[in-house]
C-alpha cells in the first residue's frame, strides 16, 4: 500500500491542514486576509477587479466542425456566472490534424462567427451576473504525440523519448515532424490568432504545456536541425510564433501556459535535473521567459508536468484515474511543489503578473492557500481547474461569503480526466452527474 493511499482527504479545519503540512515537511503559502482577492490589476487595457482565473478546461463538446455546441455554451456561461474575471478558454486546435479528441475545439475560418458568439455570449453573462468584464484569453494548441483527431492515435512527435515513447505507444518507426512542417505550423498558429482576434478574444495562449506538442519542442535536447538541440533552437518555434502574432497583431495579447518543469528524464525534459529528473532547474525557463518579455508577453500562465505521464505533478489529486498506479507521495507534497516553482517563477518577474493552479486537493481551503501566495506577492493570479467544473461559483462565494462550500467542492477524484480518456464530453461526474456520467 503505498503512502498516497493511507492518506485519504480528512482535514475539517484550517488548523488540521497547517497540522498536517508540519507533519510531512512542506511549507504552505497561507494568509486568512481574503481581502487581497480584490485587488485590482490591469493587463492590457483591461483592469480586472479580483485575482481568480479560471484556467483551460477543456469539455471535449464541439461539434464535428469543431465549433461549440450547447453544451458547451452551458459551461462557459457556468464558469462566467462563477466570478472569476480572467476566463482562459480552453485548448483549441490550429489544424485538424493536432485534435487530441475528435470533440476538442477546433478554430477556423468557416466557425469563427460561432466562436464570436460564445465569447459574446459569455461577456454578457459575466456582466449580468457579477457585475465586470472578463479577460478572455484563447488557448491554441497542437496535440503533439498524443494527437487523436478521429479518436485514434496518430501522434506528431518532435524527438523520440525512452521515457514517454514506451507509455505512449509510439514506435521506433514513428517520424518526427520536420522543419518545414513545422515551419508551416507557424503559419497556422497566425493565421487562427488572426481568427481569435476577429472573434473578439483579447488575446491568445500559445500553448506550451503538458507534453503537448510546443511543450515537447522545450525539451528537444536530441532533435537535430533548427528546431532542437541547444536552448535557441529548442525555444525557436515559441519565440517566433509570439513575434509574429505580436508583429500582426501589436495591441492584442500574446501569452503562453507554459511548462517551466516537465519532470521528465533527462535528455526528454525540459527542466529536469540531469541527475535526477524529480528535481527541477528553472534556468532555461527564467531565460526563456526574459526573452517572452522582450517579445511583449504581459501575462504568463506557469505550470508543470505532463497530465498524461505524471499526473500527480501537474494535479496532486485523491484518486488515480482507473486503472493507473497511485503514487508514493502525500498531495500536499505535490500542492507545495506547484505552489514554490509558481512563486519562483514570480518572484523571478515580479512585473510579470502570473497564473498557476494545482491545488484542487485542498478543497474548501484553497482560498487560504490562494491568499498567502497573492498576498506575499508570490503570485499575481490563482487559477481554478478542476474546481471550476465542479464547483464554477467557487469564486462568488469565496470573495461574497468568504469561504467555500464543502459540500460543492471538486474532490479530486479523477472522474473529469477518465471521461477523456473515454472521449467523452468532460465535467465533473460529483456535482455535475446530471450531465456528466461515468
Amino acid at each position: 500500500m503505498t503512502l498516497f493511499q493511507r492518506v485519504p482527504f480528512r482535514l475539517k479545519t484550517v488548523d488540521d491542514l497547517l497540522a498536517e503540512a508540519a507533519h510531512i515537511g512542506v511549507a504552505l503559502p497561507f494568509s486568512d486576509d481574503f481581502s487581497v482577492f480584490r485587488r485590482p490589476k490591469t493587463i492590457g487595457s483591461i483592469t480586472l477587479d479580483n485575482r481568480f482565473a479560471v484556467n483551460p478546461m477543456e469539455g471535449f463538446d464541439a461539434d464535428n466542425n469543431g465549433a461549440p455546441t450547447e453544451r458547451s455554451i452551458r459551461r462557459y456561461d457556468r464558469f462566467a456566472a462563477g466570478g472569476a474575471s480572467l476566463i482562459w478558454f480552453e485548448a483549441t486546435a490550429v489544424v485538424p490534424e493536432g485534435r487530441s479528441n475528435a470533440r476538442q475545439f477546433w478554430l477556423h475560418e468557416k466557425n469563427v462567427s460561432q466562436y464570436a458568439e460564445l465569447l459574446a455570449r459569455t461577456r454578457r453573462v459575466a456582466k449580468e451576473q457579477c457585475g465586470h468584464d472578463i479577460l478572455a484569453v484563447v488557448q491554441l494548441t497542437h496535440s503533439g504525440r498524443y494527437s487523436k483527431p478521429d479518436g485514434q492515435a496518430a501522434p506528431v512527435i518532435a524527438q523520440h523519448s525512452g521515457a514517454l515513447d514506451p507509455v505512449t505507444g509510439v514506435t521506433p518507426e514513428t517520424p518526427l515532424i520536420a522543419d518545414d512542417a513545422l515551419d508551416r505550423l507557424q503559419d497556422d498558429y497566425l493565421r487562427v490568432a488572426k481568427l481569435a482576434a476577429q472573434a473578439g478574444f483579447d488575446g491568445a495562449d500559445i500553448k506550451s504545456c503538458h507534453g503537448y506538442l510546443l511543450n515537447e519542442l522545450l525539451g528537444s535536447h536530441t532533435r537535430s536541425g533548427k528546431y532542437g538541440g541547444s536552448f535557441e533552437n529548442r525555444t525557436r518555434f515559441l519565440r517566433t510564433v509570439v513575434a509574429r502574432v505580436r508583429e500582426e497583431l501589436p495591441q492584442w495579447i500574446v501569452t503562453s501556459r507554459l511548462n517551466v518543469y516537465d519532470a521528465v528524464k533527462q535528455p526528454w525534459g525540459f527542466c529536469s535535473m540531469p541527475e535526477d529528473y524529480r528535481r527541477w532547474d528553472l534556468t532555461e525557463a527564467k531565460r526563456l521567459v526574459a526573452e517572452l518579455v522582450k517579445l511583449g508577453v504581459p501575462l504568463l500562465n506557469a505550470t508543470i508536468g505532463n497530465p498524461y505521464f505524471n499526473p500527480h505533478y501537474n494535479r496532486p489529486y485523491e484518486l488515480p484515474v482507473r486503472g493507473a498506479t497511485a503514487y508514493d507521495e502525500h498531495p500536499l507534497i505535490g500542492v507545495s511543489r506547484f505552489c514554490e516553482i509558481a512563486s519562483e517563477m514570480q518572484q523571478t518577474f515580479p512585473d510579470l503578473p502570473m497564473i498557476t493552479g494545482g491545488c484542487a486537493w485542498l478543497r474548501r481551503f484553497i482560498p487560504y492557500v490562494a491568499a498567502g501566495l497573492i498576498k506575499d506577492r508570490k503570485l499575481a493570479f490563482f487559477g481554478l481547474g478542476r474546481e471550476a467544473f465542479a464547483y464554477p461559483d467557487s469564486v462568488r462565494d469565496i470573495l461574497t461569503c468568504g469561504e467555500m462550500n464543502p459540500r460543492k467542492v471538486c474532490t479530486t477524484c479523477s472522474g473529469c480526466t477518465e471521461l477523456m480518456r473515454r472521449h467523452q464530453p468532460t465535467g465533473c461526474v460529483i456535482r455535475d452527474r446530471e450531465f456528466y456520467t461515468l
